[in-house]
């Protein structure tokens, strides 16, 4: 049986793709993680650094000794580490449905000036607060991605895990924004790979190889059955 390896976004857990696991139980061997800091995996420490680069060799482990090829599925941080993942080891990855990848490096300076203006917004410092978290950060970020006011539109619930993994993902935002693989690199990926684009600024440049390239009909269910945009879950206040 084949393997889908099923990459959450930042902020969330493996729980975002409970009902895309059960779509796809009856033909594939799901494997959906939690990535370093979240669910299952534990906190991230607080005030110990991050790179992405860390989850990415976790994933990498994921892909065991074999010679099998699985088919990468991701979104937002994950539809990224997919990216990365099939950069690094090409002759284990079958297939890619990424959506919004938050795949920064493939913004040109002059095209994209505007984008780069906006992410330059995002404070580049973590400040604890009286409650050990930088929760102003927390806001302006999510607001920023989000829309004005998608912080406070959040339930309590949701607004505690994000504090209680905030330390974590700021730190993937910092390691992402400095990532510069470029769109000529995203394009040595021979993988069929598929990457429906939404509002992500950054997934609407996210390269092809090819306009004809087609993804393999696994890829096509899984990005029909995948996660939403950042900004609709968020917006409504639930977490999956």
């Amino acid at each position: 049986m084949q393997r889908a390896l099923l990459l959450h976004s930042g902020g969330f857990t493996s729980r975002q793709w409970r009902k895309l696991s059960e779509t796809l139980a009856p033909d594939f061997d799901v494997v959906a993680p939690d990535l370093l800091g979240y669910g299952e995996s534990g906190p991230w420490p607080d005030g110990v650094p991050f790179h992405f680069r860390q989850d990415l060799d976790y994933v990498e482990s994921l892909l065991g000794d074999g010679d099998d090829r699985v088919h990468l599925v991701g979104h937002s941080y994950g539809g990224f580490l997919a990216l990365q993942l099939a950069l690094r080891r090409p002759e284990r990855v079958q297939a890619i449905a990424v959506y919004d990848p938050v795949a920064f490096g493939i913004l040109d300076p002059v095209e994209d000036a505007d984008a780069w203006n906006q992410l330059r917004l995002v404070k580049q410092t973590w400040d604890r607060d009286e409650s050990g978290v930088d929760e102003a950060w927390l806001r302006a970020f999510i607001d920023w991605w989000n829309g004005a006011g998608a912080w406070d539109r959040l339930g309590e619930e949701t607004r505690r895990a994000f504090r209680t993994m905030g330390w974590k993902v700021f730190q993937e935002v910092m390691s992402l924004a400095a990532d510069r693989t470029d769109g000529a690199t995203y394009a040595t990926i021979a993988a069929p790979h598929s990457h429906p684009r939404r509002r992500d600024f950054a997934a609407r440049r996210t390269p092809r190889r090819g306009e004809a390239r087609r993804c393999a009909p696994e890829c096509n269910r899984a990005t029909d059955s995948g996660s939403r945009s950042h900004g609709t879950d968020l917006a409504r206040g639930t977490r999956q």
